[in-house]
């Protein structure tokens, strides 16, 4: 499986692997879709891909553990693995800097 490229340069290309709808992956895609809209508004691709259904998607990413963030693009590729409720570490392993809109802590 390939992933399709970013359709502006520019924009962030990410895979939350989940398993299911246990609260922790709940929490995950909480957390990713939080932080998306407060530091890439607009310039992001998040796909929520549930493992149970999809199990042959993890092979191509390399992905053992779940919830994993993937960011494809911009390159290069990174894996953050966990609920993503440490945003100061999301946004490390997206290599990014907090905006001042997302600064406040929820």
């Amino acid at each position: 499986m390939s992933w399709p490229a970013p359709s502006e340069t520019g924009r962030y290309v990410l895979r939350l692997f989940v398993t299911g709808t246990t609260s922790r992956s709940q929490r995950a895609i909480a957390n990713m879709r939080r932080i998306c809209e407060q530091e890439l508004a607009g310039k992001y691709d998040l796909e929520i891909i549930d493992v149970y259904e999809k199990p042959e998607a993890t092979r191509e990413l390399q992905v053992v553990a779940t919830p994993t963030l993937v960011k494809v693009l911009p390159e290069p590729l990174r894996r953050i693995i966990g609920d993503l409720s440490d945003k100061e570490k999301v946004l490390a392993g997206l290599n990014l800097a907090p905006s001042s809109a997302g600064t406040s802590k929820p």
